[in-house]
């Protein structure tokens, strides 16, 4: 783990250490000798995907950073759990249409997929978050907004909201969509469209319409209360007294009346525009990303940077928009659509400090795609031509750094596999064995007759992940699967070069029993027939004649011209069972 000085060094190289740099600043100059605040926003409405593991992971390392470096600090995670249950999410286990009953209704009010161990809908979500949280060592402090609100935190902030709802409508209004009279009163679209949760937590707000700003006749307001009898903040404010704080309201759903005194009433919560402004002011937040959706005029950030200012009288902070994650090729990720890969998801296939390293390694404005194909195994390639530049000090300061930044945190190091053979050796040799324990000891105690391996415990956990790839990401028919028998009808159609080939493995079969000795013979074998030293330089005819005949044995072997790395293969299949299928 890089000492003070050290992290300090790679300010010019690491934009981790760039922004610790900033946050320490504007935390000395705003709350000196408080701890420095960052957060996170996540809603768990549904899987929570790891696009949105980078609103996490993005505040994580530069608190980390910040930690690193002798300062306290406290990483908050809002958990939106009092917003509206907005949509049923597709392909969720146990739900199905009959959840849309409870649209609109706060998600710890909502019921947890059917089978769910969780009280609600809320928690069933969070539970997985804050699992795969611990495993890659993200130290926070988990805030409840269902809590906070039902315990009235937020009172004085609200009630003050309420007394300046005009100045906050004036604010919002200079972004609503006007009338353009060039275009004979129509309407001139905003630059970009009102995001859809923001329009269905503010629409209605009163009789307020924040896209064209109308007001109606009770006029604007920032609050949203929760119906007392249907639960759902269906509801339209008709009347509010600043003095007395008395709030008239009905339900449009189910038709229910009621008043209250706001000073006393904790069931609703503050417009989003207003609440994620309301609470930089009130938790002192000197840095939180947000992705780049929220970066056009009118968004989110850039209202809340007004409304901070001129109503909480607060701060914006340190913003950075981070870019989408997406999945080997696909579009951007919606946790409102099914089938969306989580943390979770993940680290059943990778080890944590492999997951911290793509996060860490990327500014936040560059985005990036985790694999879930046959890529991993190119990730894990270069994860491990890393390490080894790490150890022996070739590597770049900004690599190093990330690299530090994967294996550990300033609580320590992350567990790691002791003895970290190459992943796709391990995926091969899973899918070879299906998971048989003690096959895969043997095969892997002879990669390296030198130094054999005695337990599958030095090459775990990262050779469950590659179990659990090949068992959940390899298609059934894209399996390998070794031949019980010789395939006769091939072994009698070969002509002389293509037996005498064979002729040539079998022979150095013995004196080339390890991975690097079978990968010298299967290279060399097209280089001798070609009448070339084993050793000698491919040119493009060899390269041909070598495909040719790893073909050949891959047919001979499993019955497809294509399949796992044939060293790997043929110490699978072992010594014996290779000879008898290729004919010996």
């Amino acid at each position: 783990m890089p000492t003070v000085a050290q992290s300090q060094s790679t300010t010019e190289t690491d934009w981790v250490s760039r922004f610790a740099d900033e946050v320490i600043a504007e935390s000395e100059r705003r709350a000196p000798g408080k701890p420095v605040v960052v957060a996170s926003g996540l809603s768990p409405s549904g899987p929570i995907h790891l696009g949105n593991l980078r609103e996490v992971m993005t505040p994580h390392l530069v608190a980390d950073e910040v930690r690193r470096r002798g300062h306290t600090v406290r990483h908050l995670i809002s958990w939106d759990d009092y917003d509206r249950f907005r949509k049923v999410p597709n392909g969720v286990e146990g739900v199905d249409a009959s959840w849309a009953e409870h649209i609109g209704k706060p998600l710890t009010s909502v019921p947890a997929p059917a089978g769910s161990a969780y009280p609600n809908w809320a928690e069933h979500f969070k539970a997985a978050m804050t699992a795969s949280l611990d495993e890659l060592g993200v130290e926070y402090d988990g805030i409840s907004q269902t809590e906070q609100y039902l315990a009235g935190t937020y009172r004085e902030q609200i009630l003050h909201a309420m007394r300046h709802r005009a100045d906050i409508d004036a604010v919002l209004d200079r972004y609503r969509t006007k009338k353009d009279p060039a275009a004979g009163g129509g309407r001139k679209p905003q630059q970009k469209k009102v995001d859809e949760a923001e329009l269905e937590a503010e629409a209605g707000s009163g009789a307020a319409n924040e896209d064209d700003g109308s007001g109606g006749s009770a006029g604007y307001f920032p609050y949203k209360p929760y119906c007392g009898n249907c639960e759902k903040d269906l509801t339209t404010v008709t009347s509010y007294d600043d003095e007395s704080t008395e709030l008239n309201y009905t339900c449009s759903d189910c038709g229910f009346a009621e008043t209250v005194r706001l000073k006393e009433f904790n069931r609703g919560k503050l417009v989003w525009k207003v609440d994620w402004p309301m609470r930089w002011a009130y938790e002192g937040v000197i840095f939180e990303p947000s992705g780049v959706d929220h970066s056009s005029p009118g968004s989110s950030f850039v209202v809340g940077g007004q409304i901070v200012r001129e109503i909480f009288d607060g701060v914006q902070p340190i913003g950075p928009m981070y870019a989408f994650v997406g999945i080997s090729g696909m579009a951007k990720m919606s946790s409102s659509k099914g089938g969306v890969p989580t943390p979770a998801d993940a680290l059943k296939i990778m080890e944590a400090p492999l997951l911290r390293w793509l996060y860490a390694r990327r500014r936040p404005n560059q985005s990036f795609k985790i694999a879930f194909d046959q890529e991993i195994q190119r990730l894990y390639d270069e994860w491990d031509s890393l390490e080894r530049k790490v150890a022996d000090g070739s590597v770049l300061p900004a690599d190093a750094a990330a690299h530090s930044r994967a294996t550990g945190t300033a609580a320590g190091e992350l567990p790691r596999t002791p003895r970290p053979l190459p992943y796709r050796t391990l995926a091969s040799v899973a899918d070879i064995t299906a998971g048989a324990e003690d096959q895969t000891l043997r095969i892997l105690s002879e990669l390296d007759p030198s130094s054999p391996l005695t337990s599958l415990d030095e090459v775990r956990p990262r050779l469950d992940r590659a179990e659990n790839w090949i068992t959940t990401q390899v298609p059934a028919e894209a399996r390998t699967i070794v031949r019980d028998e010789p395939d006769k009808e091939l072994l009698g159609s070969l002509d002389e070069q293509g037996r005498e080939s064979l002729r040539l493995l079998l022979e150095g079969l013995d004196t080339h029993w390890s991975l690097d000795g079978l990968t010298t013979l299967v290279y060399g074998v097209p280089k001798v027939l070609a009448g070339l030293e084993a050793d000698a330089k491919p040119t493009p005819e060899l390269k041909t004649a070598q495909r040719s005949f790893f073909a050949l044995l891959y047919r001979l072997l499993v019955s497809r011209d294509t399949g796992p790395r044939l060293p790997t293969l043929l110490l699978a299949v072992g010594a014996d069972r290779v000879r008898r299928l290729l004919g010996a």
